[in-house]
């Protein structure tokens, strides 16, 4: 685990644009079961690639236009329990993180791994996630 001193303004950055923060393995269960709406799940994390373009693509993401129903996040590194719940909700996609997945009734519609994050700007993200909204939300 991280010191919480270190994760708190990563997890800020995401939870002052809405998203709700999943502390433990019942919370995840609870909001990624549910059979209608959208859901936009983080899988939050240190590294330096969700802080120069994950985080940064997603907020912006959510500027304009059509928007989840729900947005929730889990931190990598920090609680274990909620995060191994969110991958299993991200099968057959290995753990990967940071890591974006968009549901609609259920069901994972949109995935974003590490490998698609790294090397793109926050703008190309949130190209993407816009993207997905418009068909998806």
């Amino acid at each position: 685990m991280y010191p919480e001193m270190l994760a708190a303004p990563m997890r800020e950055e995401l939870t002052s644009v809405g998203f709700k923060q999943l502390m433990n393995a019942d919370e995840v269960q609870s909001v990624l079961n549910k059979k209608q709406g959208t859901q936009l799940l983080v899988i939050n994390s240190v590294c330096g690639c969700a802080a120069g373009t994950a985080r940064p693509g997603v907020c912006k993401s959510l500027e304009n236009g059509k928007n989840p129903s729900e947005l929730i996040t889990v931190f990598a590194g920090m609680e274990a329990d909620a995060v191994t719940k969110a991958r299993e909700f991200l099968l057959p996609y290995p753990p990967s993180s940071p890591a974006i997945a968009l549901f609609k009734d259920g069901e994972l519609v949109h995935m974003i791994e590490r490998h698609n994050i790294e090397g793109r700007s926050a703008q190309m993200i949130a190209d993407n996630l816009q993207a997905a909204y418009d068909e998806f939300c």
